[in-house]
């Protein structure tokens, strides 16, 4: 198996684990997601493994992107004076690299302990299942940035919780608490937040316990054209998020949101 930098992977039983060890808030990157991949293709490899579990260390599952991040900022300085070099490769590379996570094959249950916001919410959405706890907190804050909702959410957040509330996630980028995400679908499970990795893995396991052609069959006829669904809507996201990362409102939300306050958008 691969050593990875970023993730822990583990195999217990038929079930294959993956950490998320850049605690205390695991902010992705293109390397994050590129990793979290390789390990469910190498899962898909292994004959042995049926299911697997993602789970994460510190505070958060996981919070997204960094838009504080020195080397972010760099980036975004070099797209605003319309380097075609730099323009948007970063996070197209990252969203071709979501979508090989969502061409996996087995069943996957995310263990949701604490935030998954943004971007990271697309990342917890890209399981199968959902395991949480009420200390949890699920947030598509995209429109609070002067976003445009990213990672394949604009396909994927309807589909489990139905249009309406899909809206009313992202037109009001609200925190969502583990016991209210149980209840609209964006999670199947709540329990105590010491008590989420356990719950995940005996999810997993139970799964696991199934016929591993069987899975593989039903799962491919459940999941039946959702990568390239994601692969259509990042394509669209990826556009909006191109254009808004241009204006004034988006470089306010980001500061506003660094600086825990409301945000005075402009509209421009």
């Amino acid at each position: 198996m691969t050593t990875f930098t970023d993730i822990g992977v583990a195999k217990v039983g038929h079930v294959g684990t993956i950490e998320i060890q850049r605690p205390p808030l695991n902010f992705f990157d293109i390397s994050l997601i590129n990793q979290i991949a390789d390990a469910l293709e190498e899962f898909d490899q292994d004959i042995e493994i049926r299911s697997s579990v993602l789970m994460a260390q510190g505070k958060a599952f996981c919070a997204g992107a960094n838009f504080n991040d020195p080397a972010r900022q760099a980036q975004e300085a070099r797209e605003a004076k319309g380097d075609p070099a730099d323009s948007l490769g970063s996070i197209n590379s990252l969203y071709l690299h979501a979508v090989r996570i969502f061409r996996a094959r087995k069943p996957i249950v995310a263990a949701v302990h604490g935030a998954a916001i943004g971007g990271g919410l697309g990342l917890a959405v890209s399981a199968d299942f959902r395991v949480t706890c009420p200390e949890a907190r699920f947030s598509a804050n995209f429109t609070k940035l002067g976003f445009h909702p990213g990672f394949g959410l604009t396909t994927t957040l309807p589909e489990l919780v139905g249009k309406n509330n899909a809206e009313l996630i992202f037109y009001t980028s609200r925190r969502v608490t583990g016991e209210e995400a149980t209840r609209m679908g964006l999670a199947n499970v709540c329990v105590p937040q010491d008590q989420v990795r356990a719950e995940a893995m005996k999810l997993a396991q139970e799964i696991a316990e199934c016929s591993p052609l069987g899975l593989l069959s039903t799962r491919a006829t459940m999941r039946a054209g959702l990568a390239d669904r994601v692969l259509a809507a990042t394509n669209h996201e990826l556009a909006e998020q191109s254009r808004l990362r241009a204006t004034e409102d988006f470089k306010e939300g980001v500061k506003a949101t660094a600086e825990r306050r409301v945000a005075n958008f402009k509209g421009r």
